[in-house]
């Protein structure tokens, strides 16, 4: 094990894997001193004992078969069951990794664990693991997964400990990175005690950093860190009180990979980060585990306090940031809650129908909890001018905040309707809003507002490329992905929801969107929305009582089915369109805008009086 005293570095140990069975708040021990066993006198299954390379300890070491599954095994007896670090020595002059398993009563405690080269055959180091023994006794394992064999192997040392010193602080807690390479390699691997999965950034970009939120101020002793083979030769450990301002009590320019057990900390903070600033490889940094040790909190964790009483009676007052919940939108009392309110058409036809008269009328007038902007990216959108656009969402988002209104952020897609063909656009607009409205508990990410043309799959792996593009700056967010064929869920190309339900995103607190137009889309369609709403969460972020075309006639009452429908799930939603554009579905008469009046029914069509008296019916945000 790599014990790295702050601010020395000890030389020669070489990784530590923390046995994923110790959780949050498992008292650990202090060390005692260790047990050698030599690798000669084991079991050995494909190897010899040799003593041609000096510096070894005892009459030799074991040189195992270049095969896989040749291995050493230990037997140690211990007089009561306890918690023990185990080091083993050996040496690796052959120009490659030789990867082996660690088995400790034939559990796999370290997969595939680097045996890393060392300079010489006659240049030893340690490889070490943390895991429980039983009383009595207990066989120790290390087996080779290459046809390669494994390092030559010297001695084990067993060290068991005996009292209590410290707690781990960090497994299963909130974290959050400023990239990932992919959905599937998330902040949270790294601290979710398994070192079969974890976490890894953007190839090629430094700085980069993940973190994790302890909960409440913490006494920090030491810092673990379980690389993968994208390891970091620079980087500082710091910790932050609020998240915000850091302070380093760390810092390394010769990383070498493995683990780091950096101890002799002595800081204090709620929050721990990982600030990579040089990579060892083309690639991002990429952790197994990282975890944080210390003598607990000096204030109770944040979890077991309820939310404090809401302060106001907007939206936003009373239901704070939201979360997916199962298949149900949640609010910050862990309480299924209903959005209702207006989508706006796009904003570079109908910038005068969003205006502070407007957006009065919406939020207290109607009484709307949520306004969605829509934002065309093609149809003379974004692509035509990227910063006017991002500036103009900028601002409805700050106006609907100051009324205490959610915002759904729609990257309005539409023709082409691959998503893919976006995505570097994508990632540059949400990039910037992310950045300036993270610290908002009010924003919703919708990705692709109506994706058609183009199968599940590619809908799905544009989520995953996306998605962790907004995470990395706004953890908390609820993102909205659309479904194939317009946002049907798939209906509209012949599919059905199990498209999605059997090839979920991965990727959490996400919701999947269905849009439908009464007259057009019948009861194949609502049935579709309500056997999915039970599987996977839904929200509905456009609607219309009219046809598909946004036009033509109305259908009250299955738009009211519609509505019924989503009342008893729970299933949110927002109308298109808060406009005054020539067609039915627009809510406002021709002209309306940029006069008003927009409170009342004077100006309204026969779709916006009836969505509008929906709007305002009570609220069931429970508290409780």
């Amino acid at each position: 094990m790599k014990i790295l005293n702050r601010p020395l570095r000890a030389a020669g140990l070489a990784s530590l894997v923390t046995l994923a069975a110790l959780a949050v708040g498992v008292t650990l021990p202090a060390w005692a001193a260790p047990t050698r066993y030599e690798a000669e006198s084991a079991t050995i299954s494909q190897g010899v004992v040799e003593s041609n390379h000096a510096g070894f300890s005892g009459s030799g070491f074991v040189n195992t078969d270049n095969a896989v599954g040749s291995a050493v095994q230990w037997s140690v007896t211990l007089p009561s069951a306890g918690n023990a670090t185990l080091t083993i020595r050996y040496a690796n002059a052959s120009g490659a990794n030789r990867p082996a398993d660690i088995i400790v009563n034939g559990t796999t405690v370290a997969a595939a664990s680097a045996f890393n080269v060392t300079s010489a055959w006659t240049t030893w180091t340690d490889k070490s693991v943390t895991a429980l023994l039983a009383a009595g006794t207990n066989t120790i394992r290390v087996a080779a997964t290459t046809a390669q064999g494994t390092a030559n192997l010297d001695y084990l040392d067993v060290e068991v400990i005996t009292a209590p010193s410290e707690t781990l602080l960090s497994r299963g807690r909130p974290a959050t990175a400023s990239s990932v390479e992919d959905a599937t390699l998330p902040a949270a691997n790294a601290v979710d005690g398994s070192t079969t999965t974890r976490w890894a950034s953007a190839a090629g970009v430094d700085p980069q950093w993940v973190r994790v939120d302890l909960g409440a101020p913490s006494s920090i002793t030491r810092v673990e860190l379980n690389w993968e083979a994208a390891y970091a030769t620079g980087y500082r450990i710091e910790v932050s009180a609020d998240g915000s301002a850091w302070t380093s009590v760390y810092s390394t320019t010769t990383g070498n990979g493995g683990t780091d057990a950096i101890t002799g900390l002595g800081a204090n903070g709620r929050y721990v980060r990982v600030y990579g600033t040089a990579r060892a490889t083309q690639w991002g940094y990429s952790l197994w585990e990282f975890d944080v040790y210390g003598t607990g909190p000096s204030v109770p964790p944040s979890p077991s306090a309820p939310p404090s009483p809401p302060t106001g009676t907007t939206p936003v007052a009373i239901n704070g940031q939201l979360r997916v919940c199962g298949v149900k939108l949640c609010n910050r009392y862990n309480q299924p809650i209903q959005l209702r309110g207006m989508s706006t058409h796009g904003i570079q036809w109908y910038p005068q129908c969003v205006n502070d008269s407007s957006l009065n009328a919406l939020a207290t007038d109607w009484n709307a909890d949520v306004l969605r902007v829509s934002m065309y990216v093609q149809e003379g959108g974004y692509e035509t001018n990227p910063q006017l656009f991002t500036d103009r969402v900028h601002g409805y988002i700050e106006q609907a905040t100051a009324r205490g209104m959610y915002v759904i952020v729609d990257w309005h897609m539409l023709t082409p309707g691959d998503p893919n063909y976006n995505l570097a656009r994508a990632r540059t607009f949400f990039t910037a809003i992310a950045q300036r409205h993270a610290n908002k508990t009010n924003i919703l990410y919708e990705v692709a507002n109506e994706p058609n043309g183009v199968g599940w799959p590619a809908i799905k792996s544009y989520a995953e490329q996306i998605i962790p593009t907004i995470r990395a700056i706004d953890a908390d967010a609820v993102v909205l992905v659309g479904t194939r064929a317009w946002s049907s869920l798939g209906l509209s190309d012949g599919s059905s929801e199990t498209e999605v339900i059997n090839n979920k995103v991965n990727a959490t607190n996400i919701m999947y969107t269905f849009h439908f137009y009464a007259a057009s889309h019948g009861s194949s369609y609502l049935n579709a929305l309500s056997r999915a709403a039970d599987q996977i969460p839904m929200f509905v972020t456009e609607f219309g009582t009219q046809e598909a075309s946004g036009d033509g006639p109305n259908n009250f009452t299955q738009a009211q089915a519609y509505l019924d429908l989503m009342a008893a799930k729970k299933i949110s939603w927002t109308n298109w369109n808060y406009s005054d554009d020539f067609r039915t579905g627009a809510v406002f008469t021709t002209g309306t805008c940029g006069t008003g009046p927009y409170a009342g029914t004077s100006r309204l069509k026969p779709a916006g009086v009836w969505v509008r008296d929906r709007i305002r019916t009570a609220d069931n945000f429970p508290t409780g």
